[in-house]
């Protein structure tokens, strides 16, 4: 019974965490979209030809897409504004990316696997379903109670 007690008084405790530990989420997730999205508008056109030649159909048109899906990721993330909203389209990209890119890698990142792109899907559905935190725009105009 003793135990049980002191894990609940820890579980209350770590819920004060919540809302910095999504902060860093956001903030390092928003980082790791930085670099890509910097990299695909320095190079647009080249992006769309490698697009093509992964199969992706409309390359230019879906290079733009990604790029600026991308673009708003970090913008949005790291402000905290419109978490959930922004992360679904961040979902798809990494979808894409996994099936085109990395997938007959296997999973280790090492080897370019699918492990990293996962890991950003893991996080960006925490925020669709976790919100942005305390610590965010969506909290301050629109209320979000997390």
């Amino acid at each position: 019974m003793k135990c049980k007690q002191i894990y609940m008084e820890f579980s209350r405790l770590s819920e004060y965490g919540k809302s910095f530990a999504l902060l860093l989420a956001r903030l390092v997730v928003a980082y790791g979209f930085y670099e890509p999205a910097q990299m695909k508008w320095k190079d647009i056109g080249e992006v769309a030809q490698w697009f093509g030649s992964l199969g992706i159909p409309f390359p230019t048109l879906n290079a733009y897409i990604a790029a600026t899906t991308e673009v708003a990721g970090v913008i949005l993330l790291t402000l905290g504004l419109l978490t959930r909203f922004i992360s679904l389209p961040l979902i798809v990209v990494m979808i894409v990316a996994i099936v085109t890119v990395h997938l007959p890698h296997g999973f280790s990142a090492g080897e370019n696997g699918f492990e990293i792109p996962l890991y950003y899907m893991l996080f960006l559905l925490l925020f669709v379903t976790h919100g942005a935190g305390k610590l965010s725009l969506d909290r301050f105009i629109f209320g979000e109670k997390n």
